[in-house]
């Protein structure tokens, strides 16, 4: 069921008025179980991105990738709303403020080459459908790919409720929260 832009709006106001009052931008939560995914553990090429503000923190996974030798791969936002992924080594200076988020330097690589993408979400309903942010960047990204998706979620953030999925909407194949992953048909 498609919702207007103007209710869809709303919609993502409530979800982000209640995850401030549940969850705290210094929250401890980790979503480190991940980590033995078969999926995640067998994928040498791993695109996540950097959190801000009160999104589930990524910043002990983005470690851990690193740490295991996967390379990692964050998104760089395009004039157009489109998303290209660029190799980070873990190196602060090689990042940019562009607003709220945190985006690397250095030249784009063939996304096809990406195993895993972790993807921030607002809810994810029982279907594997995300809200975001309203931009569609991320959609746009997983249409063509053939990565295995997850998106990361506060434990009430994952839903039976209705969060009117659209026509350019990319289902996810699984949700985390900070203690279980569930995968998606």
């Amino acid at each position: 069921m498609e919702l207007s832009a103007n209710a869809k709006a709303q919609l993502r106001l409530r979800f982000r008025h209640d995850r401030a009052l549940s969850q705290s931008a210094e929250s401890f939560d980790s979503w480190k179980h991940i980590l033995e995914a078969d999926e995640i553990k067998g994928a040498d090429h791993i695109a996540s991105y950097i959190s801000y503000g009160d999104e589930p923190q990524t910043s002990d996974l983005n470690e851990a990738f690193l740490k295991s030798g996967k390379s990692l791969y964050l998104p760089r936002l395009l004039a157009d709303n489109s998303l290209e992924w660029v190799e980070w080594s873990g190196d602060e200076s090689q990042l940019k403020k562009k607003k709220n988020i945190r985006e690397p330097l250095g030249p784009a690589v063939d996304p096809a080459q990406i195993q895993v993408i972790i993807v921030p979400a607002l809810h994810i309903n029982h279907e594997g459908y995300r809200l975001g942010q309203g931009g569609g960047s991320y959609d746009r990204a997983l249409a063509g790919s053939a990565a295995w998706t997850i998106g990361l979620v506060y434990a009430g953030e994952l839903t039976n409720e209705n969060i009117f999925v659209a026509p350019h909407d990319q289902k996810l194949n699984a949700a985390a929260t900070p203690a279980l992953i569930v995968r998606f048909v």
